[in-house]
């Protein structure tokens, strides 16, 4: 079994080829040094307990799980955001919100509408709710907690109370369902 001083032995020898590599992966400094964080963070709390010589395998594979969770977090936000990213308007507004913005009706500004265009925002939500109201229950819940609370995946795990696998399942199969559903009913996203 490794000792603590062995254990932080390895990780100070890791640290900097490990970040190397992460940011020549995802090309984001910040990112990187999240993901080797993790990474790290996982091996001590999981694999602590391991003999020395199997740290360095466990690492890389932990490490490779963890830049291709990015990677699946990064598709599926882009996914997201880009689909959502039609209802902004085309000034400059860092305070944006979707939800505020499809929820109220402006009739008095510039953001005016039709009442066919308001009718047909106000149909859309309605379908996109109904159909989230129609996933399965762990399902439902994992896709507001990671696409509306924002929530990453191991504070959804936790407040579900599984594991992050399972989020990661739940979250995925949310989104092909909502996809499928309102494709069906010709809404494309």
């Amino acid at each position: 079994m490794a000792t603590e001083q062995e254990l932080s032995d390895f990780l100070q020898n890791i640290e900097k080829r490990a970040f190397k590599r992460t940011v020549y992966a995802v090309r984001d400094e910040d990112a990187a040094l999240d993901i080797v964080q993790d990474a790290m963070i996982r091996l001590a709390q999981r694999y602590g307990d391991r003999p020395a010589a199997e740290l360095p395998l466990l690492f890389q594979r932990i490490l490779s799980n963890a830049t291709m969770d990015w990677f699946r977090h990064q598709k599926v936000r882009n996914a997201v955001m880009r689909n959502f990213s039609e209802f902004e308007s085309s000034e400059s507004d860092d305070d944006f919100d979707l939800l505020e913005h499809l929820s109220t009706q402006d009739s008095a500004g510039t953001d005016a509408e039709s009442a066919d265009a308001a009718v047909a925002r106000v149909q859309t939500l309605q379908l996109i709710e109904e159909e989230i109201a129609r996933l399965p229950a762990r399902q439902r819940e994992a896709f507001l907690m990671r696409y509306w609370e924002e929530m990453d995946v191991a504070e959804t795990a936790v407040a579900m109370g599984c594991s992050e696998g399972s989020v990661k399942t739940h979250c995925s199969r949310a989104v092909h369902a909502l996809a499928k559903a309102l494709q069906a009913k010709g809404i494309s996203l």
